[in-house]
């Protein structure tokens, strides 16, 4: 499953391909659904093969480099195109998932873009062929786990389970060295790499502020309606006000250092810092990763920064893998655009971020964003240097770090979302970015937020549930499945009531100073150079 190194693209001799068709993402093994509800469900209202069309791509891949390696934005493009020419017509409704809606957005601006760099659709195909995008568990500014997973090749479930058989994960007995593994393999896909927060500390806060100050992990469950729409304030799921966590601050070595006030953290900058030489490079073989190259200097240099936000995060993965780096940031950017108009915005790597690309000019469009609420979702970490073995990760979560009262537990502060993507990522553009008329959306489509409070099983029949808000089980919530079949038969945003909010999304998104009006003209050099979706009609 590892790409080349280098290149991001197939390693000499081995070729690894999605499946295609309507069963490339149905199950992910037997009995454990993933698309498979919802087909069967478009299929009850008439859809087909000839009227639906699952577009399958590697996921491991760059999304620019989908096409360079498999031709899958073409293929993308050409299938719109057959399904609204044999249909009358008719424009198609889009449905990503996940990885997915970054996929698509990049695709939107791919399609329209002239050729070679683009699929040279011209500035209205959009308009001229989608109805509405559905996006479900959407990560539009990503999510921090992806952090945890570059970082450490950890996140909350493996951090759990290394505090439940310690040594087990990083015992090198028989060289399983399990992460080691998980790391060297991950870090070769290109696409982990579009998951990493974008927005910096405008979006996701600094030392001393987030968006989400004043969460409290403790809830209450309200039996809602289904269609009841709760206000934009949400509804009011904490029962008491606590001592608020430091979200910004997604990495942080020791829990004293997340509580701290900012003034007391002495920091000595990593960024520049020699990294020294560790005799591990020549011994590790199968389990390398750039940490090995670091040495024990480069090592002591990231933990000696104490804590790192949205904007220094990044920087320390080009500290601690600058080889990654050097591939992903070819592919994808995390800033926030000063001018759309500059030239510069019209490469790929800006495409498939919503705060460095324009939305289509397709005033008729409706764009919807599905996702669940009411479950702990990774929001920042308490880290620890691990203890020194060769071959080893130097940090890792510190799983005795807990705290209730900022919803710190196993080494994780969690806030409210679908136990993947937190709510700030899959809500804020459509509740506040490009909400109306904004320099993200100049033409103004329609955008709505549908969320579904999450509900266990009543019992072992119900499987996964019927009323899962988690970011996968949530594909057999009946009441999503019910807003998108309505969408799918032709009913628009307002036919479905609007906006359905649990969250604190629009409270959350009013705390961020995003500058939402159009650019002043300035002048540039023009010199510059230029996981599965499920689409049907």
């Amino acid at each position: 499953m590892s790409l080349d190194n280098e290149t991001g693209l197939d390693p000499c001799g081995i070729r690894v391909r999605p499946v295609s068709g309507l069963v490339a993402a149905d199950y992910f093994a037997p009995g454990y659904f993933v698309w498979a509800v919802l087909i069967a469900n478009l299929a009850r209202i008439g859809y087909e093969d000839k009227t639906m069309y699952m577009a399958a791509y590697d996921w491991r891949l760059s999304f620019q480099n989908t096409e360079v390696r498999d031709q899958t934005l073409s293929r993308i493009k050409s299938n719109i195109e057959l399904l609204v020419a044999t249909n009358g017509g008719r424009k198609v409704v889009v449905i990503p998932h996940s990885m997915g809606v970054l996929y698509f957005l990049h695709f939107m601006k791919w399609v329209e873009a002239p050729a070679p760099m683009g699929g040279g659709g011209g500035p209205d195909w959009c308009s001229k062929h989608i109805k509405a995008v559905v996006n479900i568990g959407g990560p539009f500014l990503g999510v921090p786990k992806a952090i945890a997973g570059l970082f450490s090749a950890e996140a909350k479930d493996i951090a759990v389970a290394r505090a439940l058989a310690p040594g087990f994960l990083d015992n090198d007995i028989f060289q399983f060295q399990t992460l080691q593994h998980v790391m060297r393999m991950s870090r070769t896909w290109d696409s982990t790499m579009s998951m990493v927060p974008r927005g910096g500390n405008t979006i996701w806060g600094g030392l001393d502020w987030s968006p989400e100050e004043g969460n409290s992990c403790a809830k209450k469950r309200e039996k809602k309606n289904e269609t009841q729409i709760a206000d934009h304030a949400g509804s009011e799921n904490a029962v008491c006000k606590a001592k608020s966590a430091n979200y910004g601050r997604i990495i942080s070595f020791g829990k004293d250092v997340a509580e701290a006030p900012s003034s007391d953290i002495e920091r000595i900058d990593f960024r520049g810092a020699i990294k020294g030489h560790s005799a591990a490079n020549t011994t590790c073989r199968d389990v390398w990763t750039e940490y090995h190259d670091m040495g024990f200097a480069g090592i002591k240099a990231v933990a000696e920064y104490k804590t790192y936000t949205a904007d220094s995060v990044v920087d320390l993965l080009h500290f601690v893998a600058p080889k990654m780096m050097a591939r992903g940031t070819a592919h994808f950017s995390y800033g926030v655009a000063d001018n759309l108009d500059d030239p510069k915005y019209k490469h790929y790597k800006y495409w498939s971020n919503p705060l460095e690309t324009r939305l289509p000019n397709a005033p008729d469009m409706e764009i919807y964003s599905l996702y669940g609420v009411g479950l702990p979702t990774e929001r920042a970490y308490v880290y620890k240097l691990s203890p020194h073995a060769e071959c080893s990760i130097p940090f890792k979560i510190d799983t005795s770090a807990d705290d209730e009262d900022t919803c710190l537990r196993d080494g994780v502060y969690s806030v409210d979302g679908d136990e993947t993507v937190p709510v700030l990522s899959a809500g804020f553009m459509c509740a506040k970015g490009w909400r109306g008329k904004t320099r993200f959306n100049p033409s103004g489509i329609r955008t709505y937020i549908r969320e579904y409070n999450h509900l266990p099983p009543a019992n072992l029949l119900e499987g996964r549930g019927t009323l899962s808000g988690a970011h996968v089980d949530i594909m057999g919530n009946f009441a999503l499945i019910e807003d998108v079949i309505r969408i799918a038969a032709g009913a628009s945003g307002e036919e479905l009531g609007g906006d359905q909010v649990y969250s604190k999304i629009f409270n959350w998104s009013e705390k961020i100073n995003l500058r939402l009006d159009e650019e002043i003209p300035a002048t540039y050099d023009t010199s510059y150079p230029t996981r599965s979706l499920n689409l049907s009609v």
